[in-house]
């Protein structure tokens, strides 16, 4: 599971670097203005139709291997997220410490702690040991 996971970040960065590289060489909507003039429309690669349908193909078949490796890896992520244990059950408290019990001196969570030390200054901090 983790080397399939690995080979899916690695092809989302190359599908996002692609897809910011084929979005960089399609031309605005203002390059047709000049085109339509006879600027240079006749000296492309893809000939004097222009690349925009080439480019715009590529961008979209792009954009959806990108959308379903996302949707995969958020897949794979879920499953890890089930599949861990929580936190409170790897620490080194009990079953009962968390249910609140903890044997013949259990707190309820709106009762105020013993306090040591002589001052009570009305606060529920401890006071510092002197």
């Amino acid at each position: 599971m983790q080397t399939l996971q690995t080979v899916l970040l690695i092809l989302q960065v190359l599908v996002a670097i692609a897809l910011i590289g084929i979005i960089l060489i399609q031309h605005g909507k203002g390059a047709d203005a000049g085109a339509a003039f006879g600027s240079g429309a006749s000296s492309t690669v893809f000939g004097a139709q222009g690349s925009g349908n080439f480019l715009t193909r590529t961008t979209s078949v792009l954009a959806l291997v990108f959308l379903l490796n996302s949707l995969a890896l958020a897949y794979i992520a879920g499953q890890r997220v089930q599949t861990n244990t929580s936190l409170m059950q790897g620490s080194q408290l009990s079953g009962s410490v968390i249910q609140g019990q903890q044997g013949d001196k259990a707190a309820a969570p709106g009762d105020k702690q013993e306090k040591t030390g002589d001052t009570d200054n009305g606060s529920d901090v401890p006071a510092a040991p002197q």
